[in-house]
């Protein structure tokens, strides 16, 4: 997969009021989130089922997000169905404990059970750098550097 397009960020304005997850998460020391996924969730616009996911995670391990809403294709890379993500109903981790998933040298048992204990959450569509065995997983060019946390509502 290559970037063909960049998305600003348009989180939208900060909710009068969080819910406790959102508040919680914005807290949460273990969980890097960049300026645009810390604005996404300011604005209300990210489901509990990601933020819960992410706060219980983060009892597991420290995890730097890439990608929330702001900033994802509209559509799924290479195709023309709606991506979860600018609906506020996933996450990208790039980096668990320090390691970039990316990085040859991550254990591929640390990417693999962060994938495994994302769809024990409760993520009907999760990818990785590669393709586990069950319906809800997936692997590809584009998720070869993150893991993809997908929910339904």
């Amino acid at each position: 997969g290559r970037v063909t397009q960049v998305n600003p960020s348009q989180p939208g304005a900060t909710a009068p009021t969080l819910t406790s997850a959102a508040t919680a998460l914005l807290a949460q020391t273990r969980v890097t989130l960049p300026p645009a996924a810390q604005a996404d969730v300011r604005s209300g616009q990210v489901h509990d089922s990601v933020l819960n996911v992410l706060l219980t995670l983060a009892q597991e391990h420290e995890l730097t997000v890439s990608v929330v809403r702001s900033g994802h294709p509209i559509d799924v890379f290479g195709t023309t169905r709606p991506s979860d993500h600018p609906r506020g109903r996933a996450v990208d981790v790039w980096r668990i404990d320090g390691n970039a998933v990316v990085n040859p040298a991550t254990p591929t048992a640390l990417v693999d059970n962060l994938m495994r204990r994302a769809a024990a959450l409760g993520s009907y569509n999760v990818g990785g750098p590669r393709q586990l065995s069950g319906p809800q997983f997936f692997s590809d060019q584009t998720h070869h550097d993150h893991v993809h946390m997908g929910f339904t509502t």
